[in-house]
């Protein structure tokens, strides 16, 4: 397994790979990134994030079955791994480890 440190784009797919559970695949969750984060999301992007997080082992996939409304195409669908959990649960304890930190005082003058 290849390093398991995560930037914020790969830390956005992963936690809509685990929002979207069984309906985790590029489409879905490119279009519920985009909804969720207002911002452009590119289908091709998410695709190459989503190799590089398989090659790192904090994804798997699968193919489903083919279907009519695609053509006869099937879908790729993603899940989390064991160390893809971990990855994101090691990213919120560091988020928190961090805005912990803050002192209350700082917010106060905002």
């Amino acid at each position: 397994m290849k390093g398991t440190n995560l930037g914020e784009f790969e830390e956005l797919v992963l936690l809509t790979v685990a929002a979207l559970m069984d309906e985790a695949y590029s489409v879905a969750i490119c279009d519920e990134l985009s909804n969720q984060t207002d911002r452009s999301v590119k289908l091709g992007v998410v695709h190459a994030v989503l190799s590089r997080l398989e090659e790192k082992g904090l994804v798997k996939s699968q193919l489903g079955e083919a279907t009519k409304t695609r053509g006869g195409k099937r879908k790729r669908f993603y899940q989390l791994t064991i160390p893809g959990k971990a990855a994101l649960v090691r990213a919120k304890s560091m988020r928190d480890h961090l805005w912990d930190r803050i002192p209350t005082l700082a917010w106060k003058k905002v």
